[in-house]
């Protein structure tokens, strides 16, 4: 666990209008806990406090027409100014756009390094690309699909990078275990009772054989890996101890009984 002095380990603000909506992360679960632990901090810049009419306008009708409304570059840049203010000159300004670099475990951990995080969350058609240009280092997708705002792939992004910081996980190895950090996706997990519905849990976790225990994990995570998530993984990648790892464990066969998600659609 970090020591007092060394405390937060990493200073988030968020541009946002709607900051009630962080309560999710910064109340709740493992941030809520590191957040209160100040482990973390959470620094809410709301852009509509920086809007110059009464009406608190913070966006206007986009250049060359077509629908939506576009926020605008000097309201962002505004708050952005308030928020390193509140976390440091230094952070890293990153704009949660969906033409933005794939979020993925590697990402976030690199970003678990940085000592403060500026997150824009946009909202309506999207931000002045004039403020982009000049004030955001990284834009960030956290999938291929739309959202109505950046609220929500902004929390994921804090709940991704919380996960990597030292003392957040109640085990030092769970986040490093966790899918993904090694390219593959998570092997399957039991717990008591021993049998369910007739269903017995796999006599090797049951050994006390930690070597077989780990071989075993790790031919299930390869196998599911291959059948779920090619792109991930191709047999062309996998390694000649991988293979007989899989063979091993009678896993060189796909298991066609239990479907991939794209094969239950």
């Amino acid at each position: 666990m970090p020591t007092s002095e060394s405390l937060p380990l990493c200073r988030f603000a968020v541009l946002t209008l709607f900051p009630e909506m962080f309560a999710a992360v910064s109340e709740w679960g493992v941030t809520g806990r590191a957040f209160q632990s100040g482990l973390c901090e959470l620094h809410l810049q709301d852009p509509r406090d920086e809007a110059t009419d009464r009406h608190g306008t913070v966006d206007d009708r986009p250049y060359g027409g077509g629908p939506g409304m576009v926020m605008q570059a000097p309201v962002l840049s505004a708050a952005l100014a308030k928020a390193k203010t509140a976390v440091g000159a230094e952070a890293t300004v990153i704009a949660l756009t969906p033409q933005g670099q794939k979020l993925d475990a590697n990402l976030a951990r690199t970003l678990a390094g940085a000592s403060s995080l500026v997150l824009v969350a946009g909202r309506y058609e999207g931000m002045d690309e004039r403020f982009i240009d000049r004030e955001v280092d990284l834009e960030l997708s956290v999938g291929d699909f739309v959202v109505s705002g950046g609220e929500l792939p902004a929390m994921l992004l804090i709940d991704a990078v919380t996960r990597w910081l030292p003392g957040v996980l109640g085990h030092e190895a769970s986040a490093e275990e966790d899918s993904f950090s090694e390219g593959l996706l998570d092997c399957p997990h039991y717990t008591r009772p021993e049998v369910h519905k007739g269903d017995r849990v796999p006599d090797v976790l049951l050994s006390g054989d930690h070597a077989a225990i780990a071989g075993w994990r790790r031919a299930q995570a390869l196998r599911r890996t291959l059948d779920r998530r090619p792109d991930l993984l191709s047999w062309e990648q996998v390694t000649e101890s991988d293979r007989a790892l899989l063979e091993k464990w009678d896993l060189l066969t796909p298991d066609r009984g239990r479907q991939s998600p794209s094969e239950q659609v």
